[in-house]
C-alpha cells in the first residue's frame, strides 16, 4: 500500500481546477475513434443507388470536439507560469518521469521548458487526463 505524503509544498494551481482539467482531457481522448489505425484504407459501402445518406451528422460531434479541444487549450493558455508549470509537472509525476517527493525538481524542469507552447506540449500527451489524475493522487491532493 502507498503511503501518502506529507505534504509540504502548496499549489498555486487548485486541485479542483486540475479536475476540471482532467474531464476535459478524458473527454477529449474517448471522443478519438480508438479502432481508426492512421494510414489505411477503410471500405465505403454504397446502398446501391448511388446516393449518399449520410446527411454530415458527424460534423456536430467534430464540432462538440473542437469545442472541448479550445476549451482545454484557453483554460491552459490562461494559467499564470507557475499554475502552468504545476500543470504540466503534475502530468510528469503521473507519467512516471519524477517521483512526487521530486515535486520542486519537476516545478523547476517545467519552468525552465517555458510557458509559451504549455496548451500545445499538454494536448499532445495522448494520457494528459490519467496522469494529471495520477500526479495528484501522488501528491495526495
Amino acid at each position: 500500500m502507498q503511503r501518502k505524503l506529507d505534504k509540504d509544498w502548496d499549489l498555486t494551481i487548485g486541485p479542483d481546477t486540475v479536475r476540471i482539467f482532467i474531464e476535459k482531457a478524458k473527454a477529449i481522448s474517448a471522443a478519438v475513434n480508438e479502432d481508426y489505425e492512421d494510414g489505411q484504407d477503410h471500405e465505403v459501402e454504397f446502398d446501391g443507388n448511388g446516393r449518399d445518406n449520410h446527411h454530415h451528422d458527424g460534423l456536430a460531434e467534430e464540432e462538440v470536439e473542437n469545442l472541448t479541444e479550445e476549451e482545454l487549450r484557453e483554460l491552459i493558455n490562461d494559467l499564470n507560469v507557475d499554475e502552468a508549470a504545476e500543470l504540466v509537472a503534475l502530468a510528469w509525476i503521473g507519467r512516471g518521469d519524477y517521483e512526487a517527493a521530486e515535486w520542486t525538481d519537476a516545478v523547476t524542469a517545467a519552468k525552465e521548458r517555458g510557458n509559451k507552447r504549455t496548451a500545445k506540449y499538454l494536448m499532445g500527451m495522448p494520457m494528459l487526463g490519467d496522469w494529471l489524475e495520477e500526479g495528484l493522487e501522488a501528491i495526495g491532493a
